[in-house]
C-alpha cells in the first residue's frame, strides 16, 4: 500500500511501506519498485506547472489536440486520451468554477429579449447606475469573475464605439460620456474578480451586415476596441446568431480572423462557446451529463465554429449526449480526426429571463434551485455561469441581492472546514502476474491492473453529507468510473457511484457519521491512477 502524509509545507511517500496486491504475490518486489519509481516521477510532475509537453511517469502529456488515426487500436486511443491536458488559459479558466453573466443594455429598457436595432439611443438612461454594486452582489455569492453584454443582437453598445451611432454616446445617460464597459472593467479589477464581455456578431442594427467582408472588418474594429481599451480581458463569450442582412445576404462571420485578433492582443482570453477554449454545456437548464468529458474527438481539423452545430467547434455537436466516451472517441478515429480538450461551461439565469423584467421580480431561483445548480455544475467537471440581470436604475435588484448572499453564505457554511485534511491516505494497487516466471523462477512481467482504492483514515469519527473527487487535469481526465464507501463500523457500505471526475465531483448524501471512507477506482485511462490528499474533501453542509 501506499502511504501518503500531509503536513503544511511538505508532501511524504513512505515508500517502506509499499506492497502490491495480486495473484503472484512473492513477485511483488519487482512491481513494487516499478511503481516507487513510476509515483515518484508522477509526483515531480504534478508539482512541475509545465505547459509544454511534459514526460509523466511514461505518458507524454500534449497540451491541445492529438490525432487519432483509423489503424489505432482500442489500447492505443485509450493511452492517446490519457494524454491530452488542457492549455494554461484553460486551466486558469477552470480554476474560476463559478462566473456571473450580466445581460444590460438596450432590452433592459424596453422589456424584451430581443431587440430588432431600430430602438432610440434615448430609450437607455439608467437612474442610479452602480457598477461596484454588481460585483459586491456577485463576490457574495461566492463568484469570481464577471461577463458583461457590451453588444447583444439589437448592436447598442454599452461603451462609446467610434464605429457606430447606435451606442452610449447618443444616449442621455450621463449626457453621453458614460461607458458602462469601463465602469464594469474598473468594478470588477477594484473587487478583485475576472472581467470578460460578450459581443455579438449578430447585429440588427449595423447596415454593413449582410456583406461579409464589410461587416466582418466592422466586428473586428469594435473587438479591438474591446481588447484596448479595458486592461485585461479574461474571457470572450460569442453565440452563434446569425441571419441575413438588409441586402438579403446571410452573413458568413469570420471566425479565424476574430480569434487571431484575441490570440494578438488578449492572448490569455479564453474564447468560450463559439470558440476553441470552451464549450456550451448543451442547454440552458443548468445542468450537465452524467458522463462529463472535457477530452473530445472531432473529425475536423481546424477550431472553427459550425452554425449548424451552435456551442462549438470543428463540427462538434454540443448537445449530443456523449461527448467523450471510448465508444466515440473509436467511432471518430474510424474517419479520422483529433482529440481536443474542450471543456464545458453551464450558463442559465437566475430568473426565467436573460434581461430584467420587472414582472419577473418573483421568479427569482429558489436557494436549492440554485444549490443544485452549483453543485451539479461546478460539481459536474463544468464552469457555471450564471445570469443575473441588473434592472433599469443600472442596479442588481434587491430579490437577486438576497439570493445570491443565501447562496454564499450556505456554500461558504459548507466548504468552510475539509474534515478529510487530517485524514490518513492509503493506496492499494491490484497486481496481475501476466508474463509468468523465467526457469529461476522469477517474474517476467507484471501489469498492474484491476481495481485500485484510496482508503481514508479520518483519525477518528467525523459527520458529514458531502464529498469532493478532483482529478489534477494537468495530468489529464483518466477517471472513467467510481465508488464511494463508507465504513459502518462493521463492513464497507457503497454510497455512490459515479463516472467522470475531471475538475471536480460533488457527491451529495444523507448526513453520516464514520472514521473511514473509500474510493474504489473502477476503471481509468492510461493505466494507474495516482492519488494525492489534495483531490478529496469531505464535508457538512448545515442545511441538510
Amino acid at each position: 500500500m501506499y502511504l501518503w502524509y500531509v503536513s503544511p509545507f511538505l508532501l511524504y511517500i513512505d515508500v517502506a511501506e509499499i506492497s502490491v496486491r495480486g495473484e503472484a504475490m512473492r513477485h511483488s518486489f519487482r512491481a513494487r519498485n516499478a511503481v516507487i519509481a513510476a509515483t515518484l516521477a508522477a509526483v515531480v510532475t504534478s508539482f512541475s506547472g509545465c505547459s509544454k509537453p511534459v514526460l509523466h511517469g511514461e505518458r507524454a502529456l500534449v497540451p491541445g489536440s492529438m490525432k487519432i488515426l483509423p489503424t489505432d487500436t482500442v489500447a492505443e486511443l485509450e493511452a492517446k486520451a490519457a494524454r491530452v491536458v488542457p492549455s494554461e488559459r484553460q486551466l486558469r479558466w477552470q480554476a474560476l468554477e463559478f462566473q456571473a453573466f450580466v445581460h444590460f443594455g438596450m432590452n433592459t429598457f424596453t422589456d424584451r429579449e430581443w431587440g430588432e436595432g431600430t430602438e432610440d439611443p434615448k430609450l437607455f438612461d439608467s437612474t442610479d447606475f452602480d457598477a461596484s454594486q454588481w460585483v459586491e452582489a456577485v463576490k457574495a455569492a461566492g463568484i469570481r469573475g464577471l461577463i458583461v453584454t457590451a453588444k447583444h443582437h439589437d448592436g447598442f453598445c454599452l461603451w462609446p464605439s467610434k464605429f457606430t451611432e447606435h451606442s452610449v454616446r447618443n444616449s442621455p445617460w450621463k449626457a453621453g460620456k458614460g461607458d458602462v464597459v469601463g465602469e464594469v472593467a474598473e468594478a470588477c479589477r477594484k473587487g478583485k474578480i475576472e472581467f470578460g464581455v460578450y459581443l455579438s456578431p449578430w447585429d440588427r442594427h449595423e447596415p454593413s451586415y449582410g456583406d461579409s467582408p464589410r461587416y466582418n472588418e466592422h466586428f473586428k474594429n469594435q473587438l479591438r476596441e474591446l481588447l484596448t481599451r479595458y486592461g485585461e480581458i479574461s474571457e470572450v463569450w460569442f453565440d452563434g446568431a446569425c441571419a441575413e442582412g438588409l441586402n438579403g445576404k446571410r452573413q458568413v462571420y469570420d471566425w479565424d480572423g476574430y480569434f487571431k485578433l484575441i490570440r494578438e492582443l488578449q492572448p490569455g482570453a479564453v474564447i468560450s462557446i463559439m470558440g476553441p477554449d470552451a464549450r456550451w454545456i448543451g442547454n440552458e437548464a443548468g445542468v450537465t451529463r452524467e458522463s462529463e468529458w472535457s477530452v473530445i474527438p472531432v473529425a475536423r481539423t481546424d477550431n472553427l465554429p459550425d452554425e449548424k452545430n451552435p456551442g462549438g467547434v470543428a463540427g462538434l455537436d454540443a448537445q449530443a449526449q456523449d461527448l467523450g466516451s471510448m465508444d466515440r472517441i473509436a467511432a471518430v478515429a474510424k474517419r479520422g480526426g483529433r482529440l481536443i480538450w474542450y471543456p464545458g461551461q453551464v450558463d442559465v439565469s437566475i430568473r426565467p429571463g436573460w434581461f430584467y423584467h420587472a414582472s419577473e421580480d418573483d421568479k427569482v431561483k429558489s436557494l436549492d434551485q440554485l444549490l443544485d445548480i452549483y453543485f451539479t455544475s461546478v460539481g459536474g467537471n463544468a464552469q457555471l455561469l450564471l445570469n443575473i440581470p441588473p434592472d433599469k436604475r443600472g442596479r442588481i435588484h434587491e430579490n437577486d441581492v438576497l439570493r445570491l448572499k443565501e447562496l454564499g453564505d450556505r456554500l461558504r457554511a459548507t466548504f468552510a472546514v475539509n474534515l478529510a485534511a487530517p485524514a490518513k491516505m492509503t493506496m492499494f494497487f491490484e497486481n496481475t502476474l501476466v508474463d509468468g516466471v523465467d526457469e529461476r523462477g522469477k517474474a517476467t512481467g507484471y501489469s498492474m491492473e484491476g481495481v485500485d482504492t484510496v482508503e481514508l483514515d479520518l483519525m477518528g469519527a467525523k459527520i458529514f453529507n458531502i464529498a469532493i473527487l478532483k482529478e489534477d487535469l494537468r495530468e489529464g481526465q483518466r477517471i472513467e468510473a467510481f465508488a464511494f464507501d463508507i465504513w459502518d463500523g462493521k463492513e464497507w457500505k457503497e454510497t455512490a457511484t459515479g463516472t467522470t471526475v475531471g475538475w471536480k465531483k460533488i457527491l451529495r448524501f444523507p448526513t453520516v457519521e464514520s472514521p473511514k471512507v473509500r474510493v474504489r477506482l473502477l476503471r481509468t485511462r492510461g493505466g494507474n491512477f495516482l492519488w494525492t490528499p489534495d483531490r478529496f474533501g469531505l464535508f457538512l453542509d448545515p442545511g441538510r
